[in-house]
């Protein structure tokens, strides 16, 4: 078998519905029905199935009771263990960029926060935005340097 014989399974592929194009189902209403906002061309509304539209009913999502709080000026935090920077070499310098090339965050959308968890075998450059005091220790003990740039934790 060769890449150029290969085809998908009976069924698996299906035409594209072709709407307004003639009689025979979906022709002059193109499948919209008659009038209403849902008929006009650009209407955003969100499909019939969808859960937030319920066609005058309270919606779901506001019939539901809400729990706890949510905090609106919560900070949030990439957190980084000191375990996970054993895959850096001696000597090289740990940033968001070097984080993100070794897979340890996937980007950056927040400040990085280093945690003392585990132990660090390297000596290390380190610049995050915020570490605990533990951690800046055992940096600092396994005799690598670290700067942060929010002081405290």
């Amino acid at each position: 078998m060769k890449l150029n014989e290969l085809k998908p399974n009976p069924g698996a592929r299906h035409r594209k519905k072709r709407v307004g194009r003639g009689p025979g189902g979906t022709d002059k209403t193109a499948g919209r029905g008659h009038k209403g906002q849902q008929s006009r061309s650009g209407s955003s509304l969100p499909s019939s199935g969808s859960y937030k539209a319920e066609g005058g009913q309270t919606p779901m999502i506001r019939r539901l009771p809400k729990r706890g709080f949510n905090n609106p000026n919560k900070q949030q935090f990439h957190i980084v263990n000191l375990s996970d920077l054993n895959v850096f070499s001696a000597g090289s310098v740990v940033n968001a960029a070097s984080l993100v090339e070794k897979r340890l965050i996937k980007k950056v959308h927040y400040p990085i926060k280093l945690l003392a968890r585990g132990e660090v075998s390297v000596s290390l450059t380190v610049n995050v935005d915020n570490a605990s005091q533990a951690a800046i220790e055992k940096v600092k003990s396994a005799g690598g340097s670290i700067t942060v740039a929010a002081e405290g934790a």
